[in-house]
């Protein structure tokens, strides 16, 4: 049963995505039929405990108070070597079968304990690669909004520690309680798709000048179906030699670097315009947009009208 929730003030702490933990789990809820948790804010030095921002907080408890908490919190923080003790309450909250979760850069304290070797996890995008350099033993997903491996849960940056907190409720609690706690705080019980909707893509640059203008062909032609013989001899190139040489200088095949810059495309068109899917998808060289969804799902797993009404930045008329 979920009931004893402590969050880790750790030197460094990020006051957003602690405040995010400190919403979901530290407000009484039950005059309104949701959950009442046992919340306690804990740190290794009682007193002021300096944020990220530079302004302290005054933490009254030590960390003996996790000593039995079904759920340890981790808010993000900055990324540096965290102090032993803190590693030790993760280690022993996993180790005996309690809830362990992570906000954002928090990822890297769980990954500093250990408990994060031989699991799947996730942290904020701009993170992903440093966490899977610096801790290879963890397999780290660049594109969820968070990851349940067992009893431990991992989130992207700020708002997904949301979805991850919400998520352990309702595996404990029911979906009633989650939705009682989501209504308040005026969020959705559970949002659709990854983390990869809402990386910054650019069209990529040309990378080696033997491409540059069939590349720049390519993102003038994107509503054609343009196939490897056609790039080729626009190249002048042999079909083989064409396909070798683009993967070798542009990181990737080209119909896949293609597929990219079409989402990148519809992206666009699909945040500044009013056009319709099926308009998008032909402009864009999807066809429809029944396949242009199948891509967008694959890729940013979301949906073009959903991706519409997060990030369009039309004004209203």
């Amino acid at each position: 049963m979920l009931k004893n929730i402590v969050l880790l003030a750790i030197p460094g702490t990020a006051p957003f995505e602690f405040g995010v933990i400190c919403e979901v789990f530290g407000v009484d809820r039950s005059d309104t039929g949701g959950p009442q948790f046992d919340f306690t804010i804990v740190t290794a030095d009682p007193g002021p405990v300096q944020t990220s921002l530079g302004f302290d907080m005054m933490i009254e408890n030590g960390l003996d108070a996790a000593a039995s908490a079904d759920l340890i919190a981790v808010p993000a923080h900055r990324i540096e070597q965290v102090d032993e003790r803190y590693l030790d309450v993760i280690r022993a909250a996993e180790a005996r079968g309690a809830w362990v979760l992570s906000v954002c850069s928090g990822a890297f304290a769980l990954a500093q304990a250990g408990i994060l070797d031989g699991r799947r996890a996730t942290t904020h995008w701009m993170h992903t690669d440093r966490l899977a350099a610096e801790f290879p033993a963890t397999s780290v997903d660049p594109d969820v909004l968070f990851v349940r491996d067992g009893t431990v849960v991992t989130s992207a940056g700020t708002a997904a520690g949301i979805d991850a907190a919400l998520h352990i409720v309702r595996t404990e609690l029911g979906a009633a309680a989650t939705n009682v706690i989501a209504r308040r705080m005026v969020v959705p019980p559970q949002r659709d798709g990854g983390q990869s909707q809402y990386i910054q893509s650019p069209v990529q640059p040309i990378c080696a000048d033997s491409f540059a203008l069939v590349a720049d062909w390519m993102l003038e032609n994107l509503d054609k179906d343009l196939t490897v013989d056609q790039l080729a001899r626009k190249a002048l190139m042999s079909s083989r030699t064409f396909a070798r040489r683009f993967r070798a200088d542009m990181g990737t095949t080209p119909s896949a670097w293609l597929n990219r810059q079409r989402i990148i495309r519809a992206q666009q068109l699909l945040e500044e315009t009013e056009s319709s899917l099926e308009s998008i998808a032909q402009g864009t060289g999807f066809g429809t947009a029944s396949v242009m969804r199948h891509h967008f799902l694959k890729v940013l797993q979301t949906t073009p009208t959903a991706y519409r009404r997060a990030f369009c930045v039309r004004e209203a008329g």
